[in-house]
């Protein structure tokens, strides 16, 4: 029986969380007819888990995102209530942005970009059925009985595949804040070949403010400036629109005595969740059982929204029963009067299995789908974006015939993240780290625009006013480095009188201002009454940015010439239809892993599991060989 209801675009886009909506304004910047279809218009770029962007290596990447033209950084900075800049006391390689976020105005100015973009189509209504052709993909099917032909598909479903939420003995199928599940797709997935895995994630509870004791709690107060988007920084909006304190509250033996009395009725320990959980975000149940020594855990107080009495309890995701969650609360310090708005749950969910994508996010075996964001077996609002961006990118450009983009380890953030997804077992939801980028010191929050700016131009995704702004900051660093490089003070009884409040001798009769800088304890602030040339306005990221480059200029330099060994595998790619089980000397866990996997170079061969570097030399004199054979 034919559709009722018929309509033909160039790509859609199958969900508008956080990774949906980058994908479809992605593939709209390119010139793609777009449509994004989301079960629910009112949670576009939903922050069901908790109300902040960023964070320790996911502020790396909103700031990538941001260089790359993506929306992220730029909603965040119109939504923030509180901006951090974590890590200060750890050095510039891990500095990473974050900030609390007014959840529903989010939302509401996400959907008005979505809504402004041309060439973008955003409706209201769920897929229940991927359609194909063969083995290519033809479209999608809605519960409403529409058919929407296209030649691409993005999968940015998030959590909602088969979803359950589970509180304490009570299940019930539901998706994030008790939306519709998406169950049909599920299905449909797994009857197109697709194979699935079960994950699970989970909440805390929120609270009223009114039930709340702050003078018994500790503040955390915002930094008075700091913003996401280069954009904004470039024009020197370097404020958050809003300054809202945050609280740090703990738990104590009470509050552990009451998880441990009620473990039982845990459903993480009585088999309810099928699904595996985040290791490093688990839940308060969790943490008293692994941790049994702790005397107590952090917990944080943040605001969901400047006009809600609404707060969101960092820390203490939990699934235990209604019951449980009260007493829990009740016996923190402070939050003896504490009364909940919304309970805690856990949310069991499909995502694709490990070996389902490709490094450009398609999705193996059926031509013209990709994938973005939690299906992909990621965590986080940060991560989902970054795969969203690239997925509406590849997307556009295999329409148009063109070779997909592959970000690079030693690229961006957002390389390592999809280089992860791809060759590692991932048997829990992944988490971005710091710790994941073998070099974080080159992939720096503040430099992210003079990394990816410059790339994303040449894609198509940086606009003409983006560019000009960062073409006149580019101009600004490279004079501003020059003339610091060519400068030179005298050192006089001054200059060194100076220098010895902050630690540092210098021997020379006179001295490079970029030689100074590079000193310990030595900024622009410390230079100024020594440095007669420099420019009156000089902008604060240009400023900072010198700084870094002539701090770090010998580790960097170090740190490039590793990445040369390091290229010297990751260019070393791999045929297509290698014969990895003719390969001999290979052990059966490598080939099993290659074969399924099917990585592009030696380099990502190399970082799969189970595959030793034993295996890697094998690989190396097979490929000499076959090289020798074709001459």
């Amino acid at each position: 029986m034919p559709a009722a209801f018929r309509e033909t675009y160039d790509i859609v886009v199958v969900g508008a969380g956080h990774a949906g909506v980058e994908a479809a304004l992605a593939a709209a910047r390119l010139g793609r007819h777009v449509l994004c279809l989301s079960m629910n218009l009112d949670a576009i770029a939903n922050l069901p888990c908790n109300p902040s962007i960023g964070g320790a290596a996911k502020g790396q990447l909103v700031r990538e995102i941001d260089a790359l033209g993506g929306a992220m950084a730029e909603i965040a900075d119109q939504a923030t209530l509180q901006f951090r800049m974590l890590n200060r006391s750890k050095g510039a390689a891990v500095l990473s942005p974050r900030a609390q976020i007014d959840r529903r105005l989010y939302q509401g100015l996400m959907k008005k970009r979505l809504e402004d973009e041309p060439g973008l189509v955003l409706r209201q209504d769920e897929v229940t059925r991927l359609l194909l052709d063969g083995r290519r993909v033809s479209g999608v099917e809605t519960r409403l009985g529409a058919h929407y032909d296209a030649q691409a598909v993005i999968l940015a479903t998030g959590t909602y595949l088969a979803a359950k939420i589970i509180i304490g003995e009570h299940a019930h199928a539901a998706g994030p804040d008790n939306h519709f599940p998406a169950n049909e797709l599920a299905l449909s997935l797994k009857a197109c070949g697709i194979e699935l895995q079960r994950f699970k994630t989970g909440t805390p509870p929120r609270i009223h403010a009114r039930g709340v004791d702050f003078e018994r709690l500790e503040r955390q107060q915002a930094d008075t400036e700091g913003v996401f988007s280069f954009l904004n920084e470039m024009a020197g909006r370097t404020q958050a629109p809003r300054l809202e304190d945050c609280w740090l509250a703990w738990t104590n033996e009470k509050t552990h005595a009451i998880i441990r009395e009620n473990a039982w009725r845990s459903p993480l320990f009585t088999g309810l969740v099928e699904g595996t959980g985040p290791r490093y975000c688990p839940s308060i149940e969790d943490k008293i059982r692994r941790f049994p020594g702790r005397e107590r855990h952090q917990i944080f107080l943040e605001p969901t929204g400047e006009g809600s009495a609404e707060l969101y309890i960092q820390g203490m995701s939990t699934s235990l029963p209604l019951d449980v969650q009260q007493l829990m609360l009740n016996s923190v310090t402070g939050l003896e009067h504490a009364f909940v708005e919304r309970h805690a749950y856990a949310i069991d969910y499909d995502c694709l299995a490990a070996g389902e994508l490709d490094s450009s996010l398609a999705v193996r075996g059926i031509a013209g789908l990709w994938a973005a964001g939690q299906i992909c077996g990621s965590s986080g609002y940060e991560e989902a974006a970054a795969q969203g961006l690239v997925a509406g990118l590849n997307a556009a450009r295999w329409l148009d015939g063109k070779a997909p983009v592959i970000f690079e380890r030693d690229e961006a953030y957002i390389g390592v993240l999809i280089d992860d997804l791809v060759t590692k077992t991932i048997d829990e939801p992944y988490r971005m780290m710091t710790a994941r980028a073998e070099w974080r010191l080159l992939l720096r929050q503040d430099n992210a625009d003079l990394r990816l700016t410059p790339r994303g131009r040449e894609l198509g995704l940086v606009d003409d006013h983006r560019w000009a702004l960062f073409s006149a900051k580019r101009e600004r660093l490279e004079t501003e480095l020059a003339r610091v490089r060519r400068e030179r003070v005298r050192v006089d009884e001054h200059l060194t009188a100076c220098l010895a409040t902050v630690g540092t001798q210098v021997p020379a009769a006179t001295i490079t201002l970029a030689e100074l800088l590079a000193r310990p304890g030595i900024d622009y602030e410390f230079l100024e009454a020594f440095d007669g040339g420099r420019p009156p306005d000089l902008p604060d990221d240009v400023r900072r940015e010198v700084e870094i480059s002539l701090r770090y200029e010998g580790y960097i330099a170090l740190e490039k010439r590793r990445i040369a060994r390091f290229r010297h595998l990751e260019d070393r790619e791999l045929p297509l239809g290698m014969p990895w089980g003719e390969i001999s000397g290979l052990s059966h866990e490598a080939r099993d892993k290659l074969a399924r996997i099917r990585p592009r170079s030696v380099g990502q061969a190399g970082r799969i599991a189970g595959v030793s570097p034993a295996d890697i030399q094998v690989l190396l004199v097979w490929l000499e060989r076959a090289e020798r054979s074709r001459v």
